[in-house]
């Protein structure tokens, strides 16, 4: 059914087409004036001043092309073109308002505007003619023949493209007339070398870029792919997108630029494959209709599965697209500039008729084609055709054939037509007086691009920057969603708002019906973005949106999406597990109430008891034999400062303070100085009262109590004079260590001076080292005073406890190596007691058969 409609269709084009041809005569008169051809492409409308446009009508029949030839009547030749209907509504933008503007006594008083309606087909060749028939005033191809008697006309309105613009351009431009360009805005138009006279009414679009950027974050397409058009226009817009994108963080998958080289097989072929292959889903198309043509024509090759359109408005993919074509577009998302509504434009659409317009040839031809009907009767080879209806109107035109809002191009052509009249409403105010002063300006109608470019036409401020277009920063656009329905119906619907210098973006998500294959919102992206807790490497010789996602490293994280760099937490808190946030740190040091220091203190303080109770056995048996061989003013003075090293162990367990951590290492050091320094004046006695025996021998003096305790007052002496340097350069000091473990902060003190600490410990360990040779070398005296042998395994296990302390000390932090320190006090101090003290309590509290002067008398002999 469809094939016999189609059929029927053209059989009826052919009908009239060659009525056309049969009814086309061309006469020749003796004045070139008189040239005519009865089927002429113009239609005029008198007035004071007429406007001439050459615009493109689309028609779905075979466009009429002539020879070159002025030598004899142009013959036609038929070539296939490509039509769209609805470009008529360009035809009745400028009646409309020229007509509005004759009805406006605040514009142009007691002058009236006409028109001269040209149409080109859109084929340069005939856009060239439209210039010299406007020109010429009624013939055709007379160039230098102005046939009217008053030249009226000043100004040209065309063409849709720019390779219009620019054949008209070539003519024009030597009579230096004025050229309105309704089509989209080009750079080479606006070269003032090549075309001087030339006025783009056409937006810049210098901010779409920044529109479409703002519609890539919004929906995070961070890996788009781009279609542009190859001129000018297509590479500029490239270079400010890929800025815009690049300083915004996003990629772009491919960059294919569409030209006639895509009419090699082997071009289009590895065009489409790039397009086809790239993971992007999203991608950006760039340019107009004409300069587009040819990847309209691999659409109709290639269905683009999976693939989401955006468009700028000027490229118009239904006038190369078939009706099912149509339906690859559903979804595409349509940048178009703002299009104000024209008041009044639908009330004047109901009064245009064939029948009230007889002379309007455009619209015969017009409602001919839309209606698929005859205005008057036609019999032709026994065959009678339909005539139209009488109450036809526009509202019955098919959607495809006219568009009911007003289109991009119309609103160029009605804002166009409006700058002409402000502009000469401008002139008359400054340069003429009257209608006849005008038309003499006229003349040099080139005057008006001055007004055009240079001088604002509604308030007559000079503008310092002479340019074509509208203001870029007044640049807004709406987004429009294309959506295809079953029986050829289409419609744009808006969507949402964008202001691009103002970074505005208003769109309503849930209006937007998606291509069919994305049932949701698409996604657009190279890699899988980094959730919290990773970090983005990127991928050596990749777009920075591809890249691989890596775990921070320890002590780091990242609280965001796609973070480049892990961050680490404050000093008061710590990483989370997941590494994805930073946690509150606890305070902490060694408290009695945890384990640890519950049981080094109980420690403690069992051992400074069993001090103090050894103390008092020798105390009650300081009489005793045992007591007394072993100096039992040394024994006293040596088990007090054991106790006081038992008991300074508590002062590192606690929450520290700055008189604590001053304290604490100098108690140690001094009490841990008067023992050793004890243990070392036992050693010397042994010594010296075994070389001493001998009558009159002169060693008995230092055996006196005094030399003892002098040692003793020497050796603590000299610890507190490096005490006291330790305080007074860099002493110990209270401080939080937020490094030692991760997640608390460890409250502790400071040594201040490693070095003065270590010349301490160092001091300790050389009078521990002193009495451990000494204790040694004695070793083998007789068993009366065999208190050496006990005095050397007190400083060996004195010594080896201090000497494992130094490698662990510094390879501990926090709360263990106060842990660790307190340990070595407690183990050191403990060994000197056992060893010491344990066989004497021995013998004094269990065998105190032993503890009789016989028997030590008797173990005295050999």
């Amino acid at each position: 059914m469809g094939f016999r409609k189609w059929g029927l269709f053209f059989s009826r084009l052919f009908v009239i087409l060659i009525f056309q041809f049969y009814f086309s005569k061309y006469q020749m008169r003796e004045h070139p004036c008189h040239l005519k051809r009865d089927f002429s492409s113009t239609y005029t409308k008198e007035g004071d001043i007429v406007i001439g446009a050459s615009l493109s009508l689309y028609s779905n029949s075979e466009l009429m092309i002539y020879k070159k030839s002025f030598e004899s009547p142009p013959a036609s030749i038929a070539v296939e073109s490509q039509y769209m209907l609805k470009h008529y509504q360009h035809f009745l933008t400028v009646q409309f308002a020229v007509d509005e503007i004759n009805k406006d006594p605040q514009l142009l008083p007691n002058i009236s505007l006409g028109y001269q309606l040209l149409n080109n087909f859109h084929e340069s060749r005939l856009a060239v003619e439209n210039s010299l028939m406007w020109l010429s005033g009624k013939g055709p191809t007379i160039p230098n023949y102005s046939c009217d008697g008053q030249h009226k006309s000043m100004v040209v309105i065309g063409g849709m493209s720019s390779t219009l613009s620019m054949a008209m351009a070539t003519l024009l431009g030597l009579y230096k007339v004025p050229q309105l360009s309704y089509g989209s805005f080009d750079l080479l138009l606006s070269d003032e070398v090549l075309y001087p006279y030339v006025y783009q009414l056409g937006s810049r679009e210098s901010t779409l870029h920044l529109a479409a950027v703002q519609l890539m974050l919004h929906f995070g397409w961070t890996w788009v792919g781009l279609i542009i058009s190859y001129d000018l226009t297509g590479e500029q817009f490239f270079r400010h997108l890929q800025e815009e994108m690049a300083w915004n963080g996003l990629c772009l998958a491919f960059t294919e630029q569409v030209s006639e080289k895509l009419k090699d097989y082997d071009c289009y072929i590895k065009c489409m494959a790039r397009i086809l292959g790239s993971s992007s889903n999203v991608i950006f198309i760039f340019g107009n209709t004409d300069t587009l043509k040819f990847f309209s024509e691999l659409l109709m090759i290639f269905a683009f599965y999976g693939k989401m359109f955006i468009i700028s408005a000027s490229w118009d993919f239904s006038a190369y697209s078939t009706d099912e074509m149509m339906s690859n577009f559903h979804g595409t998302l349509i940048f178009s500039q703002f299009k104000r509504e024209i008041p009044g434009f639908t009330d004047f659409l109901k009064s245009v008729h064939p029948q009230d317009n007889p002379d309007d040839i455009f619209l015969k031809s017009y409602w001919e084609m839309a209606f698929n009907c005859f205005l008057s009767e036609i019999k032709f080879l026994n065959m009678t055709y339909r005539q139209c209806d009488k109450s036809l109107t526009f509202e019955d035109v098919p959607p495809i054939y006219f568009d009911k809002t007003i289109m991009e191009l119309s609103s160029n052509i009605y804002n166009g037509v409006y700058l002409l009249a402000h502009t000469l409403h401008q002139m008359v105010q400054t340069e003429a007086k009257d209608l006849s002063e005008l038309l003499a300006h006229l003349l040099l109608s080139w005057k008006l691009l001055h007004f055009l470019k240079c001088v604002n036409p509604v308030n007559g401020i000079k503008d310092n920057l002479c340019v074509d277009g509208p203001s870029m920063t007044a640049e807004t656009y709406d987004i429009l969603n294309f959506r295809s329905f079953p029986g050829k119906i289409w419609s744009e619907v808006k969507v949402g708002e964008v202001i691009p210098h103002e970074k505005v973006l208003s769109i309503n998500e849930e209006d937007i019906d998606w291509p069919e294959d994305f049932p949701q919102i698409p996604t657009s992206i190279c890699s899988v973005a980094c959730g919290a807790g990773f970090k983005k490497q990127f991928r050596e010789g990749q777009p920075i949106c591809c890249f691989d996602c890596t775990l921070c490293p320890d002590g780091k994280i990242s609280n965001k999406t796609d973070a480049e760099e892990c961050m680490e937490c404050p000093e008061d808190q710590y990483p989370s597990k997941e590494k994805d946030r930073c946690l509150p740190r606890t305070l902490t040091y060694l408290a009695y109430e945890e384990t640890l220091g519950m049981i080094l203190a109980s420690s403690a303080f069992c051992f400074s008891i069993l001090t103090t109770f050894v103390l008092g056995v020798f105390v009650m048996h300081r009489d005793t034999p045992i007591v007394k061989a072993n100096n039992r003013s040394l024994s006293y003075i040596l088990l007090i400062s054991l106790t006081l090293c038992f008991l300074s162990s508590l002062l590192f367990i606690g929450h520290p303070t700055p008189a604590i951590c001053i304290l604490r290492q100098t108690t140690f050091a001094i009490v841990f100085t008067v023992a050793i320094a004890s243990i070392l004046a036992k050693t010397i006695t042994v010594v010296l009262a075994f070389r001493a025996t001998k009558p009159g021998s002169k060693l008995r003096r230092w055996l006196r109590p005094a030399v003892s305790h002098s040692l003793i007052f020497i050796c603590t002496l000299i610890q507190m004079g490096l005490c006291g340097i330790w305080l007074g350069t860099d002493p110990p000091f209270f401080e939080m260590d937020t490094h030692s473990e991760a997640f608390f902060i460890v409250i502790q003190c400071n040594e201040g001076s490693l070095v003065t600490f270590y010349c301490v410990l160092g001091y300790m360990g050389f009078l521990a080292l002193v009495s451990f040779t000494l204790a040694f070398l004695a070793r083998n005296l007789p068993d009366t005073f065999n208190e050496a042998k006990y005095l050397t395994f007190s400083m060996l296990v004195f010594c080896s406890v201090w000497i494992s302390f130094l490698p662990a000390y510094q390879s501990t932090k926090g709360k263990a190596m106060v842990a660790m320190e307190i340990f070595s006090i407690l183990v050191s101090s403990a060994g000197i007691l056992i060893c010491i003290f344990a066989p004497k309590c021995y013998v004094i509290l269990l065998r105190p058969d032993r503890n009789t002067l016989e028997i030590l008398k008797n173990k005295a002999s050999p």
